[in-house]
């Protein structure tokens, strides 16, 4: 049987065609990706970048531009000394990649030797930085970076993966600036194009002995009424534009002068399953665990924090000034001088729908939870569980509200167990009309503020944060909507009156 073939189906036949071949042709243009290695212990005669013959300085990978697919490997065992910053960039489906290459158990090694950055990363997109060691050591105290993102007037930079690199000892000043001083440095510089990140990957890195931040966040534009004149705006003047699709996960940082990480000019960001371990350790200046500023809708959750070495700040968790919509939960908080939670608008700024719930605090110092003055809007504490027996604190909440008639606070502490096995301490300063309690757990603990609804009896609280069998605590809490769906365990919560703390199952026996 013949077929008759339709003009319209012949014309589509062709159409096919020609986009086919030129689908052919477009991937035939296309150059292959490369691979280039540098070994800067290798013979420098003769180098091409090849394995045989590889190049043996950063200066010479730095002079060559890098395009979708490249790879530019370092010969484990080997180390090389200077700022290693590439030019071109990779693509969606064909990301540039630097990574480490050979065998041995010794990490490819990059020593700044002082200089300002090791790794500088500038106005480039879909690059996956991986598997390397960075130090920058010498000439301490002068500003400088590990590695150092950096856009300037780019427009939207995608594609960034740094996963598994070991940075340690860069050794900068303590001053928090646009350009320094991080073991990661997120920088957004200029003023004519609007610029951020979008999809920012920053996970299972080790970071050690860093002054003065371990992963920060900086950009210029970052201006709207939420910030107030919090932040300057001739330094920093841009309308806001956040980054986007920004997840820091699964990283662990230890030994820090300053902050652990400080999310800035983010929207939608994700911190998560990390270890901060020695914070604010040797820098005169307030620092924190993990913090947010003029950020929305950040969630920091499953994170280990401890070792806060002072208590100008020195507290796990942070929402500072034009924090809008942040949420920490199933956060681990230990031994911290400074305590728990800071929410600090400051400076004309407003902190708005803070949330804190499902998190245990254990021995952390000074203050459980601390305010600044400013507005603080909707902010909702509850089904935490806080116990002390190492360190009491002073305050169990430290109010630093301003005059009367100039601070707003909307502050709800609810179905929170707060147990103390000390004496002392956990008073309350200045506290504010705002600040409002119910259905709280506290035992050992002499409290003076209203508490409807609330327990002092002992609630039976394990070594693990789990509720004994009859426990005063279990379903004995106030019923609060959108909660989040799940406990600290992971215990899915059931309807009708939780437990009060951060435990959401049945007593254990």
């Amino acid at each position: 049987m013949r077929h008759r073939i339709t003009a319209a189906a012949l014309a589509a036949l062709t159409t096919a065609g020609a986009l086919t071949a030129a689908g052919q042709t477009a991937a035939q243009a296309a150059p292959a990706a490369r691979t280039f290695h540098v070994d800067c212990v290798a013979d420098p005669a003769g180098a091409t970048g090849s394995a045989k013959h590889p190049w043996t300085s950063l200066a010479e990978a730095n002079a060559h531009p890098y395009g979708p697919g490249d790879r530019l490997l370092f010969k484990r065992g080997s180390t090389c000394e200077g700022t290693l910053a590439p030019t071109g960039g990779g693509s969606a489906r064909a990301p540039f990649t630097i990574a480490d290459y050979g065998p041995g158990p010794a990490r490819a090694r990059l020593d700044g030797k002082g200089a300002h950055d090791v790794v500088l990363l500038a106005n480039t997109q879909y690059v996956h930085l991986k598997a390397l060691e960075i130090t920058n050591a010498d000439n301490p105290g002068s500003e400088r970076n590990g590695v150092r993102l950096r856009l300037t007037d780019y427009g939207v930079a995608r594609g960034f993966d740094l996963s598994g690199l070991y940075i340690h000892d860069v050794r900068g000043g303590d001053s928090k600036t646009l350009s320094g001083s991080s073991a990661i440095h997120i920088a957004v510089e200029g003023t004519a194009r609007a610029s951020w990140y979008d999809g920012l990957d920053i996970g299972h890195n080790r970071i050690e002995d860093v002054d003065r931040e371990g992963i920060y966040f900086k950009s210029t534009f970052s201006k709207r009424d939420l910030v107030g004149d919090q932040q300057d705006p001739k330094a920093y003047p841009g309308e806001w534009t956040p980054s986007t699709r920004v997840r820091v996960h699964h990283n662990t940082l230890k030994s820090l002068a300053g902050d652990g990480m400080k999310l800035d000019t983010t929207s939608g960001a994700r911190v998560d399953h990390n270890r901060v371990d020695g914070f604010q350790l040797r820098s005169p200046s307030a620092n924190a665990g993990i913090w947010t500023f003029n950020t929305d809708d950040t969630t920091v959750e499953h994170n280990e924090v401890s070792g806060g070495g002072n208590t100008h700040d020195g507290m796990s968790f942070d929402a500072d000034g034009a924090s809008r919509n942040t949420v920490f939960q199933y956060n681990y908080s230990h031994d911290n001088k400074g305590g728990f939670l800071l929410i600090c608008p400051y400076s004309g700024a407003k902190t708005i729908g803070t949330v804190a719930r499902y998190n245990v605090s254990r021995d952390d110092g000074a203050r459980l939870i601390q305010n600044c003055w400013g507005p603080i809007l909707d902010t909702r504490i509850y089904n935490n569980t806080f116990h002390n027996k190492e360190q009491i604190p002073g305050y169990l909440v430290q109010d630093d509200a301003g005059s009367p008639g100039t601070t707003q606070h909307e502050l709800a502490v609810r179905n929170n167990v707060f147990v103390s096995e000390g004496t002392g301490g956990y008073a309350f300063k200045n506290p504010t009309a705002g600040l409002t309690f119910d259905h709280n757990v506290f035992h050992g603990i002499a409290m003076t503020r209203p508490n409807p609804g609330g327990v002092t009896a002992d609630p039976k609280l394990l070594g693990d944060f789990r509720l004994g069998a009859g426990s005063p605590a279990l379903a004995a809490g106030a019923v609060i909507e959108d909660n989040g769906g799940k406990d600290y365990f992971g215990n899915p919560l059931k309807p009708g009156a939780p437990n009060i703390g951060a435990y959401g199952g049945r007593g254990v026996r």
